[in-house]
């Protein structure tokens, strides 16, 4: 059944971690940050939309894109050779979708919150993400968020974005204090950090659907 909001029909938000899209429904996001969804965000299923060892840029140089919500464009400006994880994302076709992308930093932290693999302990430095829904203004807590309750994304689920001491994801948003630095996901306890663009970390393609 359709929910009214407003006087107008909106469809129910689905379960976090059901199947949906082509992968597995990971969240809401506000890209106008105002705490109203405006798009459904998919992530990729591990087997085909990972890759466990690429680096964001093959020299370490600036002028990447350095927007944290915007994914789909970060994505699409660097699908090249110099960029293997937005090419690697730009060129996967999955369930019949060919538009998947790399996330940009506040959607991969939208994944974190709800598809933590574990039990561990947040970091209290970072969560903040306003392009969240519900729009989060300050950080984590030590136990919030928790581990997901979707089985297949806990620590030892098929699609878990891991959860050993060495899980980290890039994003697609570039540092705007230092540009030869790139923010990364870290599955274990939530932080997000930056690093050099030539090194090889994890990335897990996205894709996002209109509420």
């Amino acid at each position: 059944m359709l929910n009214v909001v407003g006087g107008t029909f909106a469809a129910p938000v689905p379960v976090v971690g059901s199947a949906l899209g082509g992968g597995f429904f990971a969240g809401q996001i506000s890209t106008a940050g105002n705490g109203i969804a405006d798009y459904n965000l998919i992530i990729g299923p591990v087997a085909s939309a990972e890759n466990s060892s690429i680096k964001y840029k093959t020299t370490n140089t600036g002028g990447d894109p350095t927007s944290v919500i915007d994914g789909p464009t970060n994505s699409s400006t660097m699908n090249d050779a110099t960029h293997p994880a937005a090419q690697f994302c730009e060129g996967l076709t999955i369930g019949g979708f060919s538009d998947w992308y790399m996330p940009a930093k506040n959607e991969l932290e939208v994944c974190y919150f709800n598809l933590k693999p574990t039990t561990q302990t947040n970091t209290t430095a970072n969560g903040s993400n306003t392009n969240a829904v519900p729009s989060r203004g300050s950080n984590y807590t030590s136990g919030t968020p928790a581990q997901t309750t979707a089985a297949i994304f806990q620590s030892t689920g098929a699609e878990t974005f891991g959860s050993g001491g060495g899980v980290y994801y890039w994003s697609s948003s570039e540092s705007t204090t230092n540009n030869l630095n790139v923010f990364l996901q870290y599955f274990f306890n939530g932080s997000q950090f930056l690093d050099y663009k030539f090194r090889s970390y994890r990335v897990r393609a996205v894709r996002r659907v209109a509420v």
